[in-house]
């Protein structure tokens, strides 16, 4: 299957949330597995009952790619997990060269369970690394070690797993580019051919927040060296970067996550999942026990409102490395003739080396270079309004 036919068709996002412990930093929704004494077959059970409601409720949805976030999905076990991949696959006849992605964590798998879980058909797997140095992880109080990261890829690896992801974080407190540089070598010596580097945001709600931990790390120009560093060094390592925060070895892109970017509709199944369908923005509450009594995905779904809006294809367009292409915009937005205005508004903003810009009206570009991805929200405020 090609890339381009991958991204024609949706996805199926499934939302884990559950978590050994809640990370000081986290803000996606989740709650510690142990609370819930039933909490595991529970969700099981409601995440097949809504897959096998899928076909009656969203006519079409026949999606190419599945991928399972969290809070921690391997805390389902090997026999959870291809439950629901299997429920999915039988329902939703996902093809078998889709991309099927687990999201885990160093120190909740063993090689067993790795090759279980290859052998049932999932053939992706990212790992929240964060980082190499025992002195950052301690930080973000994670409960691996870079000992832990490294014999979970390897046995990932010796699994059978085409396709590794590895999570990395910028902007620690403590971090320098020696400590970064030292993260990026042990992720580039292991088999990963895929790597997400983020910024670490302090968001409101959380530890970090009310510890006001932000006063610990760099600054605003400590965290753009750090990007820039990160983006180099991937560069010099053979990852290149494909969006704001994503780098692939070989091509190896994150095909599911290309389609939020490319404005591909998908659906998202599970407490504070999100989804694009049929031109409408959906959510679904942060809610576990109201998630357990739903009595279908559409009975539960919140709608946020409009999507797939010429602003909002700018938007997510410009966090991807290739930027905006003067073809595809007029194809998906014949009638609105923005293009001319649209690179009016780019010029100053290539002068400042901010972005690139080929004003051509049918093979021009505009894209962000990673200088400007550090200042894309308000970079991209400037081209739209």
């Amino acid at each position: 299957m090609t890339v381009n036919a991958i991204r024609q068709r949706p996805g199926l996002y499934i939302h884990v949330p559950f978590c050994a412990a809640k990370c000081p930093y986290c803000d996606f929704y989740s709650v510690p597995l142990s609370a819930y004494a039933s909490g595991r077959e529970a969700y099981l059970t409601q995440t097949c009952r809504i897959i096998r409601h899928l076909p009656e409720e969203f006519p079409g949805f026949s999606p190419d790619t599945l991928y399972l976030g969290g809070g921690t999905p391997s805390l389902l076990g090997a026999e959870g997990l291809l439950r629901i991949l299997e429920t999915a696959s039988e329902v939703l006849r996902i093809p078998a060269d889709g991309e099927i992605t687990l999201e885990a964590n160093p120190g909740t798998v063993d090689f067993s369970m790795l090759r279980t879980l290859r052998q049932g058909g999932f053939n992706r797997i990212s790992f929240g690394v964060q980082s190499a140095e025992a002195s950052e992880l301690a930080f973000l109080g994670r409960r691996h070690t870079a000992g832990d990261s490294r014999q979970a890829v390897q046995w990932a690896w010796e699994a059978g797993f085409p396709h590794i992801s590895l999570d990395l974080m910028l902007g620690l407190a403590g971090q320098t580019r020696e400590t970064l540089a030292r993260s990026l070598d042990f992720c580039v010596s292991t088999p990963a051919d895929h790597l997400s580097a983020y910024l670490l945001k302090i968001e409101p709600n959380t530890p970090f927040f009310r510890r006001q931990v932000q006063n610990l790390c760099p600054g605003e120009d400590g965290q753009a060296d750090l990007y820039l560093a990160a983006v180099e060094g991937l560069e010099e390592r053979g990852f290149r970067q494909y969006e704001i925060s994503n780098f692939a070895r070989d091509g190896q892109y994150a095909l599911h996550n290309l389609k939020y970017w490319e404005g591909t509709e998908y659906l998202g199944i599970g407490p504070g999942a999100h989804s694009y369908w049929a031109g409408r923005r959906y959510s679904i509450p942060r809610d576990l026990k109201n998630y357990l009594a739903a009595p279908s995905l559409a009975g539960i779904l919140e709608d946020e409102g409009e999507g797939g809006t010429l602003e909002e294809y700018l938007m997510l367009r410009l966090r991807l490395a290739e930027g905006v292409r003067a073809s595809e915009l007029n194809r998906r937005y014949p009638s609105a003739g923005c293009w001319e205005e649209l690179c009016r508004k780019a010029l100053p903003f290539k002068q400042a080396g901010l972005l690139s810009l080929s004003p051509d009206p049918e093979g021009g570009f505009i894209a962000l270079t990673p200088r400007g991805f550090l200042v894309s929200n308000a970079l991209i405020g400037k081209l739209l309004f």
